[in-house]
């Protein structure tokens, strides 16, 4: 009897201090979820960008800047869709002789930041809702490239045109 109480002891204590060194890990993350009015909606194809800094690929072999082209799904069920850009848009070194001017244009019309906005997708288009790029492509600098490193703003305004 004292023996099994013994062997009894020791297998509790065996499973009591493998509990104790058992390796345990614990993740906390933010979730979220942006639902849109189904009237009305702008919103990037692919979410995981438009919030992070987007860098223009350099062609080191022809020393020209790429551009940058995204999707945006887009609807509003009673009128077209205008856009226009809130500033010039450009990336700067620092020196304004330097900057790079960026040409921006969605569903393939080009956007100014002219206090009238345009028209980027007709009535009939965004009440059927689709799929448009929005592309943005560097404007070659007089006296060209100059080497630096160069930071700039994008602030792309969309509006339910009036019916």
């Amino acid at each position: 009897m004292i023996k099994q109480s013994t062997l009894f002891v020791w297998s509790v204590m065996a499973l009591m201090s493998a509990q104790a060194f058992a390796a345990r890990e614990e993740h906390t993350f933010e979730v979220s979820v942006d639902i849109p009015t189904l009237g009305f909606y702008v919103i990037p194809a692919e979410s995981n960008w438009i919030h992070l800094q987007q860098t223009l690929p350099w062609n080191i072999n022809t020393s020209t800047l790429g551009g940058l082209r995204k999707n945006f799904d887009v609807k509003h069920d009673t009128s077209a869709i205008e856009a226009r850009l809130e500033a010039e848009p450009y990336l700067s070194n620092g020196r304004a002789e330097q900057n790079i001017y960026l040409r921006v244009s969605f569903n393939g019309r080009e956007l100014n930041h002219d206090p009238q906005p345009r028209e980027v997708v007709s009535a009939a288009e965004a009440m059927a809702g689709g799929r448009y790029a929005l592309e943005i492509v560097p404007r070659v600098p007089v006296g060209g490239y100059q080497p630096g490193t160069y930071y700039g703003s994008v602030n792309l305004i969309f509006n339910a045109a009036a019916p």
